[in-house]
């Protein structure tokens, strides 16, 4: 199947307040630009540097998503377009991110990456560090950034069980977190091979790749 009836078959199994990030790292710009003409404009890139290569070079109406761990020392080079960061797992970084973005002028949507899985391997904050986080006076100065949601990732296992106990953690402390923070409206959570059971948990954002492009060519990097 072509990327545009991938993109179409997907669509048409998301509810409409779930978004579809189409996650186009090692991928070309030319399937980028099919997906693009497909209708598609929500992009999520997991290294600065792609992102800002591929945002020189495609249409200006896209919206672009950092959905990888971000280093600080990157966060100058996207800050002037990026349009949410998922990542967001310490204060030091999300003060950066506000001191990049007032360069710009502008205010960026950021998500408060949640450990949810088991592994070590995974990044994210524990809740009571994003408890701490949200309630400290370092994030209360930070006028150019706004924590709009939370973005977690399941343990990669088989173990269809385990991946539903660690979405639906994250969906109860996400309503936990809205009663504090009205402006908390998105849970990303969900990807290729999860994604419906994450929706069926709370998901309102699904970071979608391989269903759309295809396994990933590493090659291109």
């Amino acid at each position: 199947m072509s990327i545009k009836e991938n993109l179409q078959k997907i669509k048409s199994t998301l509810p409409e307040y779930v978004t579809l990030v189409a996650v186009s790292k090692t991928k070309p710009v030319s399937d980028m630009m099919e997906a693009y003409n497909a209708g598609h404009k929500v992009f999520g890139e997991n290294k600065v540097q792609d992102m800002v290569e591929k945002y020189e070079v495609m249409p200006k109406d896209i919206e672009w998503h950092m959905i990888g761990h971000v280093q600080r020392n990157k966060v100058k080079h996207m800050a002037s377009f990026v349009n949410l960061i998922h990542g967001v797992d310490s204060i030091k970084l999300l003060e950066e991110i506000n001191k990049q973005a007032m360069k710009h002028n502008r205010v960026i949507d950021c998500l408060l990456q949640i450990k949810i899985a088991s592994e070590d391997s995974k990044f994210g904050m524990s809740f009571n560090e994003a408890n701490e986080l949200l309630g400290s006076r370092a994030y209360s100065e930070c006028s150019n950034v706004n924590i709009i949601g939370v973005m977690g990732m399941a343990t990669f296992t088989e173990n269809k069980e385990q991946i539903k106990k660690e979405f639906q953690s994250l969906k109860n402390y996400f309503d936990q977190l809205k009663k504090e923070h009205p402006i908390f409206r998105v849970i990303s959570m969900g990807m290729s091979g999860d994604y419906q059971l994450a929706i069926d948990c709370g998901s309102t954002m699904v970071r979608v790749g391989s269903s759309i492009f295809g396994a990933r060519h590493y090659s291109e990097q």
